[in-house]
């Protein structure tokens, strides 16, 4: 590794320190659903966001989002060493990346095979309270 591209890569572990956020990888649903049901709690306060997901038509999809966001909010509570008060954290950031795709054959009439795609998807998912929004700005 090249001494800017180390120099470079130190900075954003260090930036990733001060951020609060969850990872989940290799979810096997498409990112197009996926997205749906992300779309609708960004920018959204906690709680709220939590109760969005719990009522959510789109059950499978949401249930892992909301388990991403719990994640989410008790990295921040580690990092705080204190308890997220309710209307302080936010939903800041949120976005859903491809994952591997899995293909697979079906049979298909005149001895052809039509293609089968199986996708999956990463979600990352960012949390911070409004007063850091206010002094980053």
């Amino acid at each position: 590794m090249g001494a800017r591209k180390k120099i470079s890569a130190e900075k954003r572990k260090e930036a990733l320190k001060t951020m609060y956020f969850a990872k989940l990888q290799n979810v096997p649903t498409s990112p197009r659903k996926m997205r749906l049901v992300v779309d609708m709690i960004r920018g959204m306060e906690v709680n709220r966001a939590l109760g969005v997901l719990k009522f959510s038509s789109k059950r499978e999809a949401a249930s892992r989002v909301e388990k991403l966001l719990r994640s989410a909010i008790a990295n921040w509570e580690q990092k705080n060493e204190r308890k997220a008060e309710s209307g302080e954290l936010f939903v800041t950031k949120v976005f859903v990346d491809g994952g591997a795709t899995l293909k697979r054959m079906r049979p298909a009439p005149q001895g052809r095979g039509y293609r089968i795609r199986k996708r999956s998807n990463h979600i990352t998912l960012f949390v911070d309270s409004k007063s850091n929004k206010v002094d980053q700005n």
